[in-house]
């Protein structure tokens, strides 16, 4: 056996991480009791020298039970190349920054296995990637048009304009026909290309997030919006609950479990709303699994590490 196991977050600065809801540090903490060395980085970290890629990395230890749940042994260039698995766990925007560290991970992924593959996540900017299962959602364009939206609006009365490339809820604005024109522009003006969709009511009472590891359903929550909220994101202050899913929804996750499989993508998120996928299928930095452990007491980073090991 290897003695030397070695891992690399590739994340958000790390004093961001809450540690009550934070999938990275589910992962981070399987690792530990795996006997993996720990270290974490930025992608303003990263350099391209000498045709390798190198990250100013901090070692660190993780202790959940402690207000102040990380130690920062030290801070080293490591060798990306040369660590045994590395999680790109950094938040979108999917803007070029992100990109960027995607094609820098490409030149070590045959040697270093990467999670989420970085040629996948750059092919599938999440929100887009739902068009492949279109028959499966409410009626949904993309655009930066506004003549097209609202002409979309005037046939579906309510509509939900949400940034393309965006994630956890935010900007996410609700349109009807007493919306103001330059309301929609100024939305527009700052936000570029947008996802418009058909308004569900039943968003009221939650949606589901489902887990896929390696092509496989592992669990689901709800996420319920707070009152008077049409944002179910755990971060917008949704409330997580048990959840199973109906026939429907099973099918429709297959589908598109399958169809994550066959793309090299090992850990996912997909959001559902009554029986609809609302076009969140989330590969960049899948979260939820903390939440779902708090309710079922089921570890879904150990089922994620019993593959990665063992694939």
């Amino acid at each position: 056996m290897k003695k030397n196991k070695t891992i690399a977050i590739q994340g958000d600065p790390i004093n961001l991480i809450n540690k009550n809801t934070d999938t990275t540090l589910l992962i981070a903490l399987e690792a530990q009791r795996r006997k993996y060395k720990i270290y974490y980085y930025e992608t303003k970290d990263i350099t391209f020298i000498n045709n390798k890629v190198l990250a100013y990395s901090k070692e660190v230890f993780f202790n959940e039970n402690k207000k102040n749940f990380y130690h920062i042994k030290r801070k080293k260039n490591i060798d990306l190349k040369k660590v045994d698995f590395i999680f790109m766990r950094q938040n979108p925007p999917f803007n070029m920054n992100y990109i960027t560290a995607t094609f820098l991970l490409d030149k070590i992924s045959k040697h270093t296995t990467i999670i989420n593959d970085p040629t996948a996540v750059r092919n599938l900017p999440e929100k887009i990637y739902s068009t492949k299962f279109l028959k499966h959602m409410p009626p949904t364009i993309f655009t930066q048009n506004l003549n097209e939206i609202e002409k979309f609006l005037k046939k579906y009365k309510k509509v939900v304009l949400k940034p393309t490339h965006g994630y956890g809820g935010k900007n996410v604005f609700l349109i009807n026909k007493k919306t103001k024109r330059k309301e929609i522009l100024k939305y527009l003006k700052k936000n570029k290309d947008v996802m418009v969709q058909k308004f569900l009511y039943r968003v009221r009472y939650g949606d589901k997030r489902v887990f896929i590891i390696n092509g496989r359903i592992k669990g689901a929550i709800l996420r319920v919006p707070k009152k008077g909220s049409i944002l179910s994101n755990i971060a917008q202050g949704g409330t997580a609950m048990k959840t199973s899913l109906s026939k429907k929804e099973l099918i429709i996750t297959k589908k598109v479990a399958s169809d994550l499989k066959k793309r090299n993508i090992v850990l996912a998120g997909i959001d559902i709303v009554s029986n609809y996928l609302t076009g969140d299928i989330n590969v960049t930095s899948p979260t939820g699994l903390k939440n779902y452990k708090d309710l079922t007491n089921v570890d879904l980073s150990k089922d994620l590490w019993n593959f990665l090991e063992n694939k």
